[in-house]
């Protein structure tokens, strides 16, 4: 079995894998202790591969790579399936990587424009044969409700709430449509954009807000949650 974790801005990630996707969870940190506890709970591992948008401790990392007959840290000099054309690929957020191999795995030479609804919401494309062309950062979700409670004097905090509203009637409401269709029209308009310029295109959302904006798009969408094991877990198996 292979052990795949995802060490993200907010969370810690793992996954259980084989050919597919076991089991998913989280763990409260990324340590010896909290590697160790979960071997013995789900039993022995083969492999591991970690993606990680931080540096990691060198040493913590040589000891537990001990625990596995093959372990991985997803880096730029990793070798991938598919064509990466990204320039500053040091810079590449190792999700957002692991993420297009997993679009590549699910639609093989397909276009796909890749939607992460995370901290950031990323839009990435794969061009087919071409590999990988790149994509766009912008704040996620609740990034932007953040943002405007915490650089205005006076607007308070919410959350993302469902509602059909197109003008907000109150702070409240003109808040949360305004950030939530803002990302909507956003989403929608980079969709349209693309399907016009690459027949057929494939669209997958994933990240935690993924589901949430699902409901809300006109054009066809693939919801895969599991995108970034998916992905991880073919880098992993590429690299055996």
């Amino acid at each position: 079995m292979n052990l795949l974790i995802d060490i993200g801005n907010t969370r810690i990630k793992f996954a259980i894998a084989s050919d597919q996707i076991v089991e998913t969870g989280f763990l409260p940190e990324f340590s010896e202790i909290e590697i160790d506890k979960l071997i013995r709970q789900k039993g022995g591992f083969n492999s591991c591969i970690v993606s990680a948008v931080r540096d990691l401790d060198q040493g913590m990392i040589n000891n537990i790579k001990t625990r596995f007959s093959n372990f991985l840290i997803l880096d730029e000099n990793t070798m991938i399936p598919v064509k990466n054309n990204y320039q500053s690929k040091s810079s590449l957020g190792k999700d957002r990587l692991a993420a297009i191999v997993g679009a590549h795995n699910i639609f093989n030479k397909s276009h796909v424009l890749v939607i992460d609804f995370g901290t950031a919401v990323t839009f990435d494309l794969l061009e087919g044969e071409n590999g990988y062309m790149g994509g766009t950062i912008s704040p996620g979700l609740s990034t932007r409700f953040r943002a405007l409670n915490e650089f205005t004097g006076k607007l308070p905090l919410f959350d993302k709430k469902e509602t059909d509203l197109f003008i907000g009637t109150d702070t409240e409401s003109a808040i949360i449509t305004g950030v939530q269709n803002g990302m909507i029209f956003e989403t929608q308009g980079y969709i349209s954009y693309l399907e016009k310029k690459y027949p057929g295109l494939k669209v997958i959302l994933t990240g935690g807000d993924a589901d949430f904006f699902a409901k809300y798009l006109k054009s066809t969408i693939f919801a895969e949650p599991n995108l970034v094991f998916i992905g991880l877990n073919t880098i992993l198996q590429y690299n055996a």
